[in-house]
């Protein structure tokens, strides 16, 4: 007998979204069990302090004890600044988390940021082009006075995706645009 499909919910696009600054670091990962195990990740794997991703994993164990207030969960962000993709001029790394509707500036580790919220409201394409004049015009909300932001992430909150629009050669794949 085969398997029965049912066809997937279609979501409406005029529903709220939340834009914010896509970073340009390394996806990192932080997974904290309800048993209190902690574990460190990249995008696609787990990671080590001896088998690391530009530090990340040697950066969260040494901050383990504020990370773990992040609660049981996997906790995602970006892994950025000093000696990665961009630098965005900084003389550090810093970890952004991605959650901007869970995570505050009141809310959240003292060693974490969070990624810059630029809208959050119903679905506008003049929201999605006045974000990316912002950091056009303005350079990086992460990283004042950084002029080459990577671009933005827009988060439809009814379907639970996100989507990326980048400020340089968002038409072409990333294989593609970043030979010469």
């Amino acid at each position: 007998m085969i398997e029965f499909k049912e066809f997937p919910k279609i979501h409406r696009l005029n529903r709220e979204i939340i834009i914010t600054e896509k970073i340009d670091g390394t996806n990192a990962q932080i997974f904290i069990g309800e048993d209190g195990s902690f574990l460190t990740g990249s995008r696609s794997q787990w990671i080590t302090p001896e088998q690391d991703n530009h530090g990340f994993a040697r950066w969260a164990n040494e901050h383990k004890e504020d990370l773990m207030t992040l609660g049981p969960g996997s906790h995602y962000g970006e892994w950025w600044g000093l000696g990665i993709q961009r630098n965005y001029g900084l003389k550090e790394k810093r970890f952004s988390l991605f959650n901007v509707f869970r995570w505050t500036d009141d809310v959240r580790p003292a060693c974490c940021g969070i990624v810059p919220t630029l809208y959050t409201g119903l679905f506008k394409e003049s929201a999605i082009l006045a974000a990316l004049t912002l950091l056009r015009m303005q350079g990086s909300i992460a990283s004042p006075g950084f002029m080459k932001p990577e671009g933005i992430v827009i988060y439809h909150t009814q379907g639970r995706f996100s989507l990326k629009v980048t400020l340089e050669k968002d038409d072409e794949p990333k294989s593609i645009a970043g030979k010469p």
